[in-house]
């Protein structure tokens, strides 16, 4: 569906709760790992939220693909760094850097795909987003800062090194979603989230063993895992771009990372190095740069 102009009140009602709820994630997955393994909550958050999603996709009579051979390994590659993969790497990574670290790093995640996009797909590179991209990688390097250097000296650093590689899997998936065959949004996001939970099921079963009720704090908060970042932003993606566009989509990008900055310092009181602004100031105007077309398309249909 082409972009359409003059975003309605909804629309920008569903992108700042999108910003917030995708935003507040990290902050729930800090909580949620106070009583649980990394793994578990990985594989609750994806059985949590296939169930949701089968229902919603029932709900809304949602198509199922075609299930030929090129479909099935696209569905299967695109599962895993979807969800099974970034999903364990940002918790087990969380339990060793503050939540705004994980939302920080997945500012770059649009950063990532333009690159990767001009090698695989027919989207080239320009110069603007050359610059955005290098811009936005020198972020990175300042997010992680002087820490790399210490590997080995404590878990600190591969725990930073875990959030970017999960942003590197979104991003790569994000490509290979771009050359996928067609699919409805909704029967794609239920499919991504059962290949990731039966993924993950077995190595958390393996590793961690059958999980026991934990406190109620981090036990509501995976149910929130299941549900908000899952079925509920799902719906609101779908809707925020059939009715108001793929480029007005584009601002949860530059909302993310705030509100994970905001949560993790007001919710879990987390002591935020100026290193943290100073990245975010470069990922956010890298990410603007590349945009740049798309940011001037969105002001034109306000004008």
């Amino acid at each position: 569906m082409t972009d359409m102009p003059h975003p309605s009140a909804g629309n920008w009602a569903s992108i700042i709760a999108l910003g917030i709820i995708w935003g507040g994630t990290f902050m729930v997955v800090a909580i949620a790992l106070e009583g649980y393994g990394p793994l578990t909550v990985a594989a609750a958050r994806t059985t949590l939220g296939a169930v949701a999603l089968i229902g919603i996709m029932l709900l809304m009579r949602s198509p199922l693909p075609t299930f030929s051979p090129r479909m099935v390994k696209y569905l299967l590659v695109i599962g895993v760094l979807n969800t099974a993969l970034p999903f364990a790497l940002l918790s087990w990574g969380q339990q060793h850097v503050p939540s705004a670290f994980a939302g920080i790093s997945m500012a770059a995640i649009p950063l990532f795909v333009l690159p990767l996009a001009h090698l695989f797909s027919d989207e080239k590179l320009t110069r603007r987003n050359a610059i955005g991209v290098t811009l936005g990688f020198v972020g990175a390097v300042v997010l992680i800062g002087p820490s790399v250097l210490r590997i080995g000296s404590g878990l600190e650093p591969l725990g930073q090194i875990a959030c970017v590689v999960a942003a590197l899997s979104y991003a790569v998936s994000s490509v290979m979603t771009r050359n996928c065959p067609p699919v409805d949004p909704i029967s794609l996001a239920a499919i991504l989230m059962v290949i990731g939970a039966t993924t993950l099921l077995p190595p958390m079963l393996v590793i961690e063993g059958i999980p026991t009720i934990a406190q109620d704090r981090s036990t509501i908060a995976i149910i929130l895992l299941g549900l908000l970042p899952t079925a509920l932003a799902a719906l609101l993606r779908v809707f925020t771009i059939r009715t108001a566009g793929a480029v007005f989509m584009t601002l949860v990008n530059y909302q993310v990372p705030v509100w994970s900055m905001i949560f993790g310092a007001w919710i879990l009181s987390e002591i935020l190095p100026l290193r943290f602004f100073v990245a975010l100031a470069l990922i956010l105007t890298g990410l603007a740069i590349s945009q740049w077309q798309n940011l001037e398309k969105l002001v034109a249909t306000r004008g």
